[in-house]
């Protein structure tokens, strides 16, 4: 269990799934929910004060090299793209939905870079990407469990 626990924690600190594919990682192989949820969100909330820190460091270092530039104006554009209009708009609250709602392309690495963009201030923008994950991880985790109880309840007829 310690390592179904250690790849849920990973697989929700990746930027391939964050919480959304952690959590039904854990709770597919017999975790209970409440701890994957636990685990998912421990792993999502952590994002954004490692994201800020390597954007801090690394941008100053690297962004003389092209590729490294590049990728940053790409992600940069993508961000603003999806989160833009909403971000300037509703600022805090903008940034907790955007990171919030449980979409491909929105969660705590893009709204790091949308926070970092758009210049919230760091406190407001961990407290808004945190909420924001908690509530998606809360829908993950009961989207899974009640999915999982719903198919064994339909295998069981």
């Amino acid at each position: 269990m310690l390592e179904t626990l250690l790849y849920a924690f990973l697989l929700s600190i990746s930027p391939f799934g964050e919480a959304r594919a952690g959590i039904p990682y854990a709770i597919l192989n017999n975790v209970h929910f409440i701890l994957a949820f636990v685990i998912g969100t421990m792993g999502n909330a952590l994002i954004y004060p490692l994201f800020m820190w390597l954007i801090d460091t690394f941008s100053q270092k690297f962004w003389p090299f092209r590729v490294y530039k590049r990728g940053v104006i790409f992600l940069s554009k993508r961000a603003k793209k999806l989160a833009g209009k909403d971000l300037q708009k509703h600022g805090f609250w903008g940034l907790m939905i955007f990171v919030m709602i449980p979409l491909p392309g929105t969660g705590a690495y893009m709204g790091t870079i949308a926070a970092s963009i758009f210049k919230i201030e760091r406190r407001r923008a961990f407290l808004a990407i945190s909420i924001g994950v908690v509530v998606s991880s809360l829908f993950v985790a009961l989207a899974t469990h009640f999915g999982q109880l719903g198919v064994m309840q339909l295998s069981l007829k």
